[in-house]
C-alpha cells in the first residue's frame, strides 16, 4: 500500500469514546453507537467552534497489540476546548504519521485497509492513529488514515 510521509501538528477533536479490541465480537456495535450519539441531536450539531465537515475516528491508548484493548474515538476537530458538557475533548499528538488514502464503501473499505495494515512492516508509535472522512457518501466515501510513527 503506498503511503506519504506527513509531520503534523497537535489537533483537537471534540467528541465520545469507548474501550473496545479487534477480537471483541462486540467492536462494530461500540464504534457504531458512537457515530450514533455523534450525530445525534445531542452530538456534533452542538459543536460551535467545528472547524470543518470532517469527521475523524481516533484510535489510542493502545494496551499492547492488534488483539488489546484501545480506545476510540468518534468526534471531529474544534478550534478551542469550549465543548459541550457531554462530549471529551481529546488530542490527536503531533508527530511523524504515514498518510494513506482509501476511497470506496466507508465500511468495508476501511476494514480491507486495516487487515493489510497489520501485515505491514511500519515503525508504528502506538500513540495515536486515526481516520479523517473527507465526505459522507458512504459508497464513494475519501478517507484519510494517518498511522503514528516513531521518530
Amino acid at each position: 500500500m503506498q503511503y506519504e510521509m506527513v509531520n503534523l501538528n497537535e489537533k483537537k477533536v471534540a467528541g465520545f469514546s469507548a474501550r473496545t479490541n479487534n477480537t471483541s465480537p462486540e467492536m462494530g456495535d461500540v464504534i457504531g453507537s458512537l457515530w450514533k450519539s455523534f450525530y445525534s441531536e445531542n452530538g456534533c450539531v452542538k459543536l460551535k467552534n467545528r472547524i470543518n465537515a470532517k469527521s475523524v475516528e481516533i484510535y489510542t491508548d493502545y494496551a499492547g497489540d492488534v488483539s488489546e484493548d484501545y480506545t476510540v474515538i468518534a468526534g471531529c476537530e474544534v478550534s478551542d476546548d469550549n465543548i459541550p458538557e457531554n462530549m471529551k475533548l481529546y488530542r490527536i499528538a503531533s508527530g511523524k504519521y504515514a498518510k494513506f488514502i482509501v476511497k470506496g464503501n466507508m465500511i468495508t473499505a476501511v476494514a480491507e485497509f486495516w487487515q493489510k495494515l497489520w501485515s505491514m512492516d511500519l515503525n508504528r508509535s502506538f500513540i495515536c492513529d486515526f481516520e479523517e472522512y473527507q465526505n459522507a457518501d458512504p459508497e464513494n466515501a475519501e478517507i484519510h488514515i494517518y498511522i503514528g510513527l516513531k521518530d
